[in-house]
């Protein structure tokens, strides 16, 4: 779980606008948080199914939002790949 101070900075250097919650390009950054820290948590708790399908779940979302973008404007999801370091 993200806390309030690191998803505000999240938000912060995903964001389009300044009031921006909402874009994709910060639903991709939230997830992408959200990810890695159940990820170092599974790491150090191997039988914890019930965060692993949390995790499934999250990448699943993160997915259908980048493919989101990249139908709908391919530069800003070029962007949002590079400034995350995500692989395509």
């Amino acid at each position: 779980m993200l806390t309030k101070r690191k998803k505000e900075k999240v938000i912060k250097g995903a964001a389009v606008h300044a009031k921006d919650t909402g874009s994709p390009e910060v639903q991709i950054a939230l997830l992408s948080g959200q990810i890695e820290e159940l990820a170092s948590h599974l790491k150090k708790h191997l039988k914890d199914k019930h965060s692993r399908r949390g995790l499934l779940q999250m990448v699943a979302d993160r997915r259908r939002h980048l493919k989101y973008l990249e139908a709908n404007d391919k530069r800003r999801y070029n962007a949002v790949l590079k400034k995350l370091d995500l692989k395509r």
